[in-house]
């Protein structure tokens, strides 16, 4: 058994899914790769996501500790910034294939 911030998982595969899985997690990780992001323009890159599920999803992929939220509260309007914490840095080779693997998927099986 592996031990992850409190959650045991029977395998390493199993742990990087429960880490990443799901519909939107990986999608959102995509797009923070290169840059950082608002939530609007991370709502607008993904427009079939609830606003729910998203916000949800970046309080998950944050307690995990993959991206980081910055708040800019000098002047109003309130800014929020998403980015990868080095830690998410260290999935962007892992991302990177499961996005050619897709490309390659309907390039080939389409």
């Amino acid at each position: 058994m592996l031990k992850f911030r409190g959650k045991e998982y029977p395998c390493c595969a199993s742990l990087t899914m429960g880490i990443i899985g799901g519909k939107w997690k990986t999608v959102i990780l995509f797009h923070l790769m290169n840059e950082k992001l608002r939530y609007n323009e991370l709502r607008k890159s993904m427009p079939t996501v609830t606003e729910r599920t998203l916000s949800l999803q970046l309080k998950a992929l944050e307690e995990d500790g993959l991206i980081k939220r910055k708040v800019y509260t000098s002047k109003p309007p309130l800014k929020v910034e998403y980015s990868l914490t080095d830690f998410g840095n260290t999935l962007i080779p892992l991302i990177k294939s499961i996005a050619n693997w897709g490309d390659l998927v309907v390039e080939k099986y389409s």
